[in-house]
């Protein structure tokens, strides 16, 4: 038997999972897990990246305890890096979370404006994109002597076999790669006077980085949500929404949307294996996540869905609204949106989960007006596809057949990137 290692990152947790085919299918063990999550620092929120490498180094060993790992390959969220000089960190590793770019926006904006990078790259907009964060870093000097900036999955590659490889799946998250050539723009990094020395050449998953204790190590698609989709078992092709910290819906299509209804309706053209991801972001389970660390942080979400389900409470919020990117207080920014104070916190969850179910609602509209297409399913991985009240709101909302699979979706895509290309 071959087996393969995923190591799968996400905002709140990591997971480290061997995967082996046998009959002709995948088949997978978890056999690490660790958690994740932002640090306030100096009044900013950041990643502890040198205890992110700690446990990836601690999962693989674990791994090959028990099992002889011929591959690995590393996916994480999108967005966010580390700025390198040398082979010396600049720290702090901002996460995306943290506020620094909003004053940042408005002069990328002066230089050129969100209707021309949307022409150029067809990135949805979003506070965070890395293009706002570099520019931060240009503005604060941040960027002087950088030789190179690796997003999460490559630096971790990078720590594991000393080489650097800039991977396609990511790096669209940037909103800086260019929606005909596939690489970074020229033209933007040009008028925004970044460093170009720091926007080399891509390369797709699959691609072979280098060693780490006798494994290949591999390009994946490193952006989750590129091996999550890569990973959905769907038939024909469908919307899906890969449900986790946020909820990331949408369908593939064979090249960019990047008219003018997407560019209102702020959808994001991604990278895929062969083909693009149409989708949007929306906050997701964060917005639950953080309601229960504040209301009700040692009871079982299974309860907590139980009785959000028996609450009465239906008046709904925006769920993107930029006050839930990251509040003080989860509770304080849902009353100050809502004309009605819930009477209890399972009123508060009842709220999240129908504004989620509602938000999919108007971006499948979106989807099927700006595609011209109906689609008459939807694919649900992730941690969400366990939520069966969500899936049942989502169902009502959307009048779609819902297919929840709570299976380990990116893990999977992960993993057959890898078992193509080691097996070819």
């Amino acid at each position: 038997m071959r087996y393969a290692l995923a190591i799968d990152i996400g905002a709140s947790s990591g997971r480290h999972i061997v995967g082996w085919i046998e009959d002709n299918s995948i088949h997978t063990e978890e056999v690490y897990r660790f958690n994740n999550g932002v640090i306030l620092k100096d009044g900013h929120l950041t990643w502890d990246i040198d205890e992110l490498l700690n446990n990836v180094r601690k999962g693989i060993d674990v791994a090959l305890d028990k099992y002889d790992i011929e591959s690995l390959s590393i996916d994480t969220w999108g967005v966010d890096y580390v700025l390198m000089k040398g082979d010396k960190e600049v720290y702090p590793v901002y996460a995306y979370r943290d506020h620094r770019t909003e004053k940042t926006i408005g002069n990328v904006h002066e230089i050129i404006s969100f209707n021309e990078l949307y022409e150029h790259t067809g990135c949805q907009f979003q506070l965070f994109n890395t293009i706002y964060q570099l520019y931060n870093d240009f503005e604060n000097n941040r960027l002087k002597d950088v030789d190179d900036f690796l997003m999460i999955p490559e630096y971790l590659m990078y720590k594991l076999t000393g080489k650097k490889k800039k991977e396609f799946t990511n790096a669209v998250t940037t909103g800086l790669i260019n929606h005909e050539t596939l690489e970074f723009d020229k033209e933007i990094i040009e008028r925004l006077n970044l460093p170009k020395h720091l926007f080399p050449k891509l390369n797709k998953p699959g691609e072979f980085v280098g060693e780490y204790k006798g494994i290949k190590v591999l390009l994946c698609a490193t952006h989750d949500t590129a091996s999550a989709v890569e990973g959905i078992p769907m038939e024909d092709n469908e919307l899906y929404i890969s449900s986790g910290t946020w909820s990331l819906l949408g369908v593939k299509s064979e090249k960019p949307l990047v008219d003018n209804n997407s560019l209102i309706a702020n959808y994001s053209n991604e990278g895929g294996v062969g083909y693009n991801r149409y989708q949007k972001n929306i906050m997701g389970m964060w917005i639950v996540n953080e309601l229960k660390k504040e209301l009700c942080p040692n009871e079982d979400i299974k309860d907590i869905v139980i009785n959000a389900q028996k609450s009465t409470y239906e008046e709904t919020l925006d769920a993107n609204h930029e006050l839930l990117l990251s509040p003080k207080s989860m509770k304080e920014a849902f009353d100050s949106l809502l004309k009605n104070k819930p009477e209890n916190k399972y009123d508060y969850f009842n709220c999240a989960f129908r504004s989620l179910a509602l938000s999919y609602k108007k971006a499948i509209e979106e989807i099927e007006y700006n595609t011209k297409k109906k689609y008459a399913k939807l694919y649900v991985v992730g941690g969400g596809a366990k939520n069966q009240y969500l899936n049942e709101l989502t169902r009502q909302y959307t009048n779609k057949e819902v297919i929840a699979l709570p299976i380990e979706a990116t893990a999977i895509g992960n993993l057959k990137i890898q078992f193509n290309k080691i097996w070819e």
